[in-house]
């Protein structure tokens, strides 16, 4: 009798664990996807605004009689090994160098096709800001899990380590460089 009742035992511990195991396991999963839904939406947006981007050169260029692009490294970019956070960093930049033509020149600021594609523009970036704090919300609950007891034993069973958030910014190492603005 004994040795039944500790059998039991045992089988309700497993069972237990193979509970807790499942729930974990499916927790992480889905954290995994919507960060990996996050990121598509993001290399959306970025290809979009991208795309945009070349719109507007070529037109700043036709409207102002320019043969050089205002954009030196514009159509190389592409090429270029960088992150997301990185490329979106670039187009932050050029749209900067946007604004600041709008500024100079009148012909720039009163141009309708720039006007329609600065519009989509803005569009895009909303999604891509809203698609950003997706991406850093759900990245935060996985780190979470990750690090935390018992999930964090789910975690290195399946080889699932803690994320860095879209601004790229990690907080587990010594350096400060990666807070610059």
């Amino acid at each position: 009798m004994a040795i039944l009742i500790f059998l039991l035992l045992v089988i309700a511990f497993v069972g237990s664990i193979g509970i807790f195991y499942i729930i974990f396991y499916n927790r992480l999963m889905t954290y995994r996807s919507k960060i990996e839904q996050a990121e598509s939406i993001i290399d959306e947006c970025l290809r979009n605004k991208y795309d945009s981007i070349v719109k507007i050169d070529s037109l700043i260029s036709a409207n102002l009689k320019h043969e050089k692009s205002f954009f030196a490294d514009l159509n190389t970019i592409k090429d270029d090994n960088i992150t997301n956070f990185d490329f979106d960093r670039k187009l932050v930049s050029y749209m900067a160098i946007v604004e600041q033509l709008k500024q100079d020149y009148d012909s720039v600021n009163e141009d309708r096709e720039i006007k329609k594609i600065l519009s989509d523009i803005k569009a895009i970036d909303e999604k891509l800001k809203a698609a950003k704090v997706f991406y850093n919300k759900y990245t935060n609950k996985s780190n979470e899990m990750v690090r935390s007891f018992p999930s964090n034993i789910v975690a290195k069973l399946h080889n699932m380590n803690i994320k860095p958030f879209f601004d790229g910014k990690d907080m587990q190492d010594d350096i400060v460089d990666d807070f610059k603005i």
